[in-house]
């Protein structure tokens, strides 16, 4: 039995809402099946989307040149870096040896006369580099992750001399060179650090007994510990793990180079799991699923949690799902779970019946990859109505709609048996039974249930036309019953109370029932402001003004007057507001 504490529901919910706001990462924010993405960008340097991808594309086009010629032009690029540019010997042989891109692209500007090194060498001396270019290079980043890093105004490495001493007091403590681009990518700020400030932070580190090999891992995958203060999120993270089993050897195995960490949220998943496990279940819980902390500093474990909050899920049967939770990657469980709401979304389920499934099935919804909607609609072979129906009775059929599995189309029901019966009917008593070609083109031009189409049919009937006169409207326009009762109902309510037209003029204009209403009170709306203007004829018909596309109406009517556009946009604004 899982150990619980009496956790107050909203205290919890305005906790995880809150790391939402204050993440420093700025990660996307699930919003009930969407998400919103916002970007920071640092003010001292320049962006320029068109020049990256130019720069990737001209990389992957450059030729491969031969090993001797490599070799060489390797040797005048390091003479230039070390002898004329007094880069230190280290550094430049670094640059020169570790930059390929860069020196590929010189070559192609280059002359060869005689031998490779001293055309380099004569095209160095009259033509400087931007220095930037290969050293970022030799730091692990490649030419389109450069770019937008490169300083504006500078080409020398000697013209921001705080930057390289930091860097060489990186190198000095022992971190790997095609490492440092990393850092430099995730935190600029620590080539920033005044001069001296950055050896007294990592000593500030190692004096709170952290070692320099896990120091040197942790600066890799997270450097913005060295802005600021000691950060003592991270230090509090640290001693959380410690004091239940886990040293830092096992933080150092789970955290990755790719990543960037923010220790806040670390701390206040941590925090949360305190609260709704004891030691013992979370000691194996995070000792079997450690990304719940570390994949994305744990937002995905903050996105579940609140997205399953709103479901009204409670805190006891969140603590059980995570217990159970599969051998999945915690985003990938969430996107799944996220994937399956907006599937049962489009499939027209109600709230209340997606609520349950995603309470009682969590697990199963987040380790299903389901297709996509209309893939799943059409190899299964159903409507809507019923797969709502079908997946509340057999919720664990969604294991064999994933990608990669064949879909094997449902049998026959009996009320789909009863529903080609009465659309059968239906059919035959407008007239299609004389030919089989025209039955089953109408099976496909009608759509719905076979006794919804008859009550469709009813509802315009009792309205009061003929029902001789209805049966000619539907075989001249048969979508108007490709549409819910209620919208019919609407539609019909609009053309005789608002409009003021009578019932029969659906007689000679059917299709004015598959119109929307915006459109038909736009329409409408501007026809009357023009004919109080003199600038429309005032016995026009109803199809005249509805039916004719808005390029036609917008010239032959509303250009008429000189205010007609300006009031035709301010009605559809208005109208668009009202919706």
């Amino acid at each position: 039995m899982t150990h619980f504490r009496n956790l107050r529901k909203p205290a919890i919910l305005k906790w995880v809402s809150s790391c939402f706001f204050e993440n420093q990462l700025n990660p996307p924010v699930f919003v009930m099946g969407s998400f919103h993405l916002s970007q920071g960008q640092n003010p001292r340097f320049y962006r320029s989307k068109g020049s990256a991808v130019a720069v990737k594309r001209e990389v992957l086009e450059v030729r491969k040149i031969p090993r001797a010629t490599l070799k060489e032009a390797q040797a005048a690029l390091l003479e230039y870096l070390h002898w004329t540019r007094s880069i230190p010997f280290m550094d430049a042989e670094n640059m020169s040896k570790n930059s390929p891109h860069f020196l590929r692209n010189l070559l192609k500007k280059v002359n060869i006369v005689k031998d490779v090194r001293s055309s380099m060498a004569r095209f160095l001396r009259y033509h400087p580099i931007n220095e930037f270019e290969p050293f970022f290079e030799s730091l692990g980043l490649k030419p389109w992750e450069y770019t937008p890093l490169l300083p504006r105004n500078l080409m020398f490495l000697s013209d921001d001399s705080l930057f390289f001493e930091n860097y060489r007091v990186l190198c000095q403590f022992g971190i790997e060179r095609n490492k440092i681009g990393r850092i430099y990518k995730k935190a600029i700020e620590v080539f920033q650090l005044e001069s001296g400030t950055l050896p007294l932070k990592l000593q500030a580190y190692q004096e709170l007994g952290l070692s320099h090999s896990f120091m040197v891992k942790i600066i890799v995958c997270s450097p913005c510990v060295l802005i600021g203060d000691v950060d003592m999120k991270f230090i509090k993270v640290l001693e959380i793990l410690r004091s239940m089993g886990f040293d830092h050897a096992w933080i150092q195995e789970h955290l990755s180079d790719q990543d960037s960490y923010n220790w806040g949220l670390i701390l206040r998943v941590l925090n949360i799991f305190s609260e709704m496990f004891c030691s013992n279940e979370l000691f194996r819980l995070i000792s079997q699923h450690p990304g719940l902390l570390f994949e994305g500093s744990g937002y995905a474990t903050f996105s579940l949690i609140g997205f399953l909050l709103k479901f009204g899920h409670p805190i006891d049967q969140i603590s059980s799902m995570f217990l159970q939770f599969p051998k999945i990657q915690v985003q990938q469980f969430v996107s799944n779970l996220i994937k399956c709401f907006v599937f049962f979304q489009e499939i027209e389920m109600e709230v209340d019946e997606i609520a349950k499934l995603v309470c009682s099935y969590t697990v199963l919804l987040g380790s299903c990859r389901l297709k996509k909607t209309n893939s799943l609609l059409s190899n299964l072979n159903v409507g809507k109505k019923r797969l709502c129906k079908y997946i509340q009775e057999n919720p664990q059929e969604l294991s064999k709609w994933v990608i990669g599995l064949r879909i094997v189309p449902l049998p026959d029901s009996g009320e789909d048996r009863e529903s080609k019966r009465l659309k059968m009917k239906f059919l035959l008593d407008l007239g299609y039974g004389e030919n089989p070609n025209m039955m089953n083109q109408a099976f496909k031009v009608f759509r719905g249930r076979g006794g919804e189409l008859q009550e469709r049919f009813d509802l315009i009937v009792n309205a009061g036309l003929d029902k001789a006169d209805v049966s000619e409207m539907v075989t001249v326009s048969p979508q108007i019953l490709n549409q819910s009762k209620t919208v019919i109902q609407s539609k019909i309510d609009i053309l005789v109370n608002e409009l003021g037209y009578p019932l029969s003029s659906l007689v000679s204009f059917p299709s004015f029932l598959s119109y929307t209403t915006q459109r038909v009170r736009l329409r409408m709306a501007m026809y009357n402001w023009l004919k109080d203007h003199k600038k429309a004829e005032p016995d026009l018909a109803l199809s005249t003004i509805v039916a004719c596309s808005d390029k036609i109406f917008l010239n032959q009517y509303v250009n008429h007057h000189p205010s007609g556009p300006r009031v035709w946009q301010d009605l559809k604004a208005k109208l668009s507001m009202d919706k």
